[in-house]
């Protein structure tokens, strides 16, 4: 497999592959939007030369859209390997370069999201332990921080006070997200019509800059939803699954 990296030379040119293929789509010109700022921050997209979901994001931790301490790490946002891609060691070869690159900076280790048991777009827990992750932190509503530290005496990174206990001092429903998630740009306007339409409380908060993402309630700022002050889920929902979950709720 060949693999090739996304900067703000190529952008305009390349599938980003999470989202569909076309420039003109709002969640194709969100993401990338998002991307290009990105880059200045020392981002890093590398994704497989065939078009599909097959691609690694990571950035300085001091970076990161996220409300952790890891000073001196390489946080991945995203390890994406799915559909005809599974199988083939692709998800290997992305991490792989990734450590290799991160070394190269100077880095003293990776860190990503997961959680115990495997929940909608975080990492497999499974797949970190394998490749010699383990927990160095872990927030009240079950999300974990994993590391891989590049020496023994690299310092693990944890969350920020604000995102350990996630938790809100308001009724009805919150929507915190960014526009790192391409998704986000079609399906939260259709979660905000959907409770428009159907009498509930909804509140969405887009996170625009890395300062809100590193001071918000919860260690998932991609995409978080609350409801009376209680986390309820990392995932991104369609009408349907927000009225499902509305439901489940009452």
């Amino acid at each position: 497999m060949e693999y090739i990296r996304v900067t703000k030379e190529n952008l305009d040119q390349e599938h980003i592959c999470c989202a569909i293929s076309n420039n003109k789509d709002v969640q194709v010109a969100s993401k990338k939007a998002w991307l290009l700022d990105r880059f200045e921050d020392g981002l890093v997209f590398l994704k497989s030369v065939e078009r599909g979901k097959c691609f690694i994001e990571y950035i300085p931790a001091e970076n990161a859209w996220n409300p952790i301490h890891a000073e001196g790490f390489m946080y991945i946002d995203c390890l994406w390997v799915s559909g005809a891609f599974k199988g083939h060691g692709y998800s290997s070869d992305l991490l792989d370069a990734c450590v290799r690159d991160s070394k190269e900076k100077g880095k003293k280790g990776l860190c990503i999201l997961s959680a115990a048991k495997k929940k909608p777009f975080l990492a497999d827990p499974k797949y970190l332990k394998y490749k010699g992750f383990s927990v160095s932190d872990e927030a009240d509503n079950g999300i974990q921080l994993w590391y891989l530290p590049f020496s023994a005496d690299a310092q693990p990174p944890v969350f920020l006070e604000c995102a350990k206990h996630p938790r809100l001092d308001e009724a009805g429903y919150v929507l915190y997200y960014t526009s790192q998630c391409p998704f986000n740009a079609k399906y939260v306007p259709i979660v905000e019509q959907t409770a428009k339409e159907h009498g509930i409380p909804l509140r969405t908060i887009h996170i625009k800059s890395k300062e809100e993402a590193r001071s918000a309630p919860t260690p998932v700022t991609t995409y978080a939803v609350f409801r009376n002050g209680k986390y309820l889920t990392n995932e991104q929902m369609n009408a349907a699954r927000f009225l499902k979950l509305a439901a489940e709720q009452m």
